[in-house]
């Protein structure tokens, strides 16, 4: 699983306008909150046609179109619902689909706050360049600290430092760095470069500007001691945090500050805080159990695990995928690979959309644990139930037959998963995992099975160095002519480096 404190991070920031990164793609038809799944006698609404459309490649104008072909009213209120929901959920080009339809359509007029929720998805969606140039076409009075921020956001998110601070220069000179919102951003900056040692001081500067912190702010904060290992001043800065009246302590920071004692291996501290953070939980904050679970699974605490299991199961009723991905996830960090394994049959009986990183996450379990051929039968059991695995679930198994050196098993794992690319063209195969079959079959695969499994590679990824190596290798050891695979290389502006010479240098103990 990912980092848990950067998830965390992830997570507290989807309450700020300017930083919204949330975890997972939804597949089609798929949403992401629980109502979806308990709305009773559910009335047809612009936002239920829309939401569902969950694939990035459906664009979501015709829907509208539609809608108001048929003599509906387009109420404001849902589009800016719907706009939410969409960024939320990452969908940011469908969500600049309908803001960008709101605009034209002059459904409503444009306030400055509108123009910097379309100018940060122009942003995420077209890049940098698309975003100055609408940022510079919209009117002085809307140039407000809203557009700034949304701005500022863009350079951030680029990780560009100096254009970052000379664009906060600019709205501390107009004014418009007066809330926590933009010094936040700086210090995100600062955090995605790995200048954590610069946090502090915007901090610092917030308050000598007479700016409040917010909990954000606090956290990014707490965060920079934490990755530097500076333990006193992030229990001194949580002491203020806690002590500032306007400040209502949440779940997330305590989650924080656990996660940090437990990399550095205190584990009664850690406790506490996640004591802590569980008191200031939602009871039915579903994403606030799976970090808490997640956490607890790194400290190899089974009961709390399953006791929080038991109590989000209760509080919420009706469990997403990205629930069982944490839960499974967290049983397998804990060696408990039965019980995942019942977990995985609950989720299949469950109704869940079939989502194969679910079952993913347990075929790594196995890998690792390297029972890399019971991960091969569960993908097989699943084929033979009519569900269809991803590529990335086939070179799992990969992986774990390289790790066993059984590597005639991980190529042709490999090559189940490169023949699924056509339904799952934004996969891409593990580099390690390529690089390693790719030198094993340079040394020993025969020519034709070399040649076609690197022209099914060439239909995922560019031909590259080391698929020529591989190419040079195989028809030298075969006694065949590689200058047509050189003359490729130079075609291809491939230069040849020092290892190609030496694998040229073959023909002549080969001859």
């Amino acid at each position: 699983m990912d980092s848990t404190l950067f998830t965390i991070l992830n997570r507290l920031s989807s309450n700020l306008q300017s930083i919204r990164r949330l975890s997972g793609t939804l597949t089609k038809n798929v949403s992401s909150s629980r109502t979806y799944y308990t709305a009773r006698n559910p009335k047809v609404t612009l936002y239920s046609k829309i939401s569902p459309l969950g694939s990035p490649s459906l664009s979501v104008v015709p829907e509208l179109e539609k809608w108001v072909e048929a003599g509906k009213k387009v109420r404001v209120a849902e589009l800016q619902r719907i706009l939410r929901d969409l960024r939320k959920r990452k969908r940011y080009t469908q969500a600049l689909e309908v803001s960008e339809w709101m605009n034209n359509k002059g459904v409503c007029t444009f306030l400055p706050s509108d123009h910097a929720v379309q100018l940060d998805l122009i942003g995420r969606v077209r890049g940098l360049d698309s975003a100055e140039s609408y940022f510079n076409k919209i009117s002085d009075q809307d140039k407000t600290d809203k557009t700034y921020g949304a701005l500022l956001n863009c350079y951030v998110r680029e990780r560009l430092t100096d254009k970052s601070l000379s664009h906060m220069q600019k709205m501390k000179d107009m004014g418009f760095a007066s809330s926590p919102l933009t010094y936040n951003d700086l210090m995100c900056l600062y955090t995605n470069v790995g200048q954590y040692e610069k946090v502090p001081d915007v901090l610092a500067e917030m308050k000598e500007n007479e700016v409040s912190p917010d909990n954000f702010s606090y956290r990014i904060c707490i965060n920079s001691y934490g990755t530097r290992s500076n333990l006193d001043e992030m229990e001194k800065l949580l002491e203020e945090m806690e002590s500032q009246p306007h400040i209502s302590m949440d779940w997330t920071t305590y989650a924080t500050v656990a996660n940090i004692y437990i990399k550095a291996g205190l584990t009664d501290k850690a406790i506490n805080a996640l004591k802590k953070s569980e008191e200031k939980l939602d009871k039915k904050d579903g994403l606030g159990y799976n970090h808490l679970i997640s956490l607890y699974a790194s400290l190899g605490n089974k009961d709390e695990v399953l006791r929080l299991w038991g109590l989000e199961k209760d509080a919420c009723k009706r469990y997403l995928n990205r629930d069982y991905i944490t839960m499974l996830g967290s049983l397998v960090k804990l060696g408990e690979l039965e019980e995942a394994d019942t977990l995985l049959k609950e989720w299949e009986s469950s109704g869940n959309c079939y989502d194969f990183r679910v079952p993913n996450t347990l075929l790594i379990g196995y890998c690792q644990k390297g029972s890399v051929e019971k991960a091969e039968s569960m993908l097989e059991d699943m084929m033979e139930k009519g569900k269809t695995p991803t590529p990335n679930s086939w070179g799992i198994v990969a992986a774990g037959y390289i790790d066993k050196q059984m590597m005639e098993k991980a190529v042709e794992s490999m090559k189940v998963a490169l023949s699924l690319h056509v339904e799952n063209e934004g996969w891409k195969p593990n580099p390690k995992v390529i690089r390693s079959i790719l030198n094993w079959l340079g040394d020993k695969g025969d020519i034709e099975g070399v040649e076609a499994f690197v022209d099914s590679l060439r239909s995922v990824i560019p031909m590259d160095r080391q698929m020529y190596h591989t190419l040079i290798k195989a028809n030298i050891r075969s006694g065949k002519e590689v200058d047509g695979l050189v003359e490729g290389m130079k075609a291809d502006k491939i230069d040849q480096d020092e290892e190609t010479k030496k694998i040229l240098s073959l023909r002549h103990a080969e001859a």
